[in-house]
């Protein structure tokens, strides 16, 4: 074991500086399952998605309450596979080209990159506005795509990012159009964490805004998940009736007022229906 790797301090097995030092790869210790390595090392993976700048192996270790030994074998055999690269200048890790690559197939496996991207780019074109499709992952939205407007004032919700349900335009639409079962979970559990000064943090506050999204059918943010941007959004429906996505207009508060926005929600409900027909429905 290296003096780097017993005291906790950054470490990489794919630092070219380092060229003597061999690539560990994670091994079961004992008592311990490979099931059980292989649930850390996507555990791994999903706490580096949450990280655009990357992550030290200290701080993968701290956030993973791994012990720094463990975390250090991982990364070894993730950066490896691809699944994760390192760079030397910063001693960070961030995720890998082979994670693009897979989150690509599932995009296509799902219709979202061949089917939906000529929907979204015709919805931008007519709105001259940023256009993004969201599903449901657990207790977050998942961007899935994205088109930009031609303005020079971009939308940082790119594919692939997580975003908080109660204070997204697109979120806001998946829990208001989710199955009754789910939504009555997500009304009673959703973490109600505030992003800026108007997100939602009452409980019986969100519940009367998701009736009310209900009700008419479109949902609305207002520098509620980022000061100075505002949203609408609309559900995709599955042939039930849930929604299995949600499709929203996003615009900085200075280019669109909000009554400007919610007059594009037809043109978003039509692109919706045909979202529904052709997407692989889940």
């Amino acid at each position: 074991m290296s003096v780097k790797e017993a005291t906790g301090e950054d470490a990489s097995p794919a630092n070219p500086v380092e060229a003597d030092a061999p690539v560990e790869v994670a091994r079961p210790a004992k008592g311990e399952s490979r099931t059980d390595m292989v649930g850390k090392a996507l555990g791994l993976l999903v706490l580096l998605g949450d990280e655009p700048r990357g992550a030290s192996a200290a701080e993968i270790s701290r956030r993973a309450d791994l012990p720094f030994s463990t975390t250090y074998r991982l990364l070894g055999s993730l950066t490896r596979d691809g699944f994760v690269d390192y760079e030397p200048d910063g001693r960070r890790y961030h995720l890998g080209l082979r994670i693009f690559q897979l989150g690509q197939a599932v995009s296509h496996h799902h219709g979202f990159a061949g089917t939906a991207l000529p929907i979204l780019r015709r919805v931008t074109e007519q709105t001259g506005e940023a256009t993004i499709l969201s599903v449901r992952d657990g207790i977050h939205h998942l961007t899935v795509n994205k088109v930009d407007g031609p303005q020079t004032f971009r939308v940082t919700s790119d594919p692939g990012h997580l975003g908080a349900l109660h204070t997204t335009s697109v979120g806001k639409a998946l829990v208001a159009f989710a199955e009754k079962e789910d939504r009555e979970r997500l009304l009673e559990e959703l973490p109600l964490e505030p992003l800026t000064a108007l997100s939602i943090t009452d409980r019986d506050a969100f519940r009367a805004e998701i009736e009310k999204v209900r009700r008419q059918g479109y949902a609305v943010m207002d520098e509620e998940n980022e000061l100075g941007m505002r949203a609408v959004a609309v559900p995709v429906f599955n042939s039930q009736g849930i929604a299995f996505a949600s499709l929203a207009t996003a615009v900085p508060v200075f280019r669109l007022s909000m009554e400007a926005l919610v007059a594009l929600v037809p043109l978003l409900q039509a692109a919706a229906v045909e979202l529904s027909a052709r997407l692989p429905q889940r």
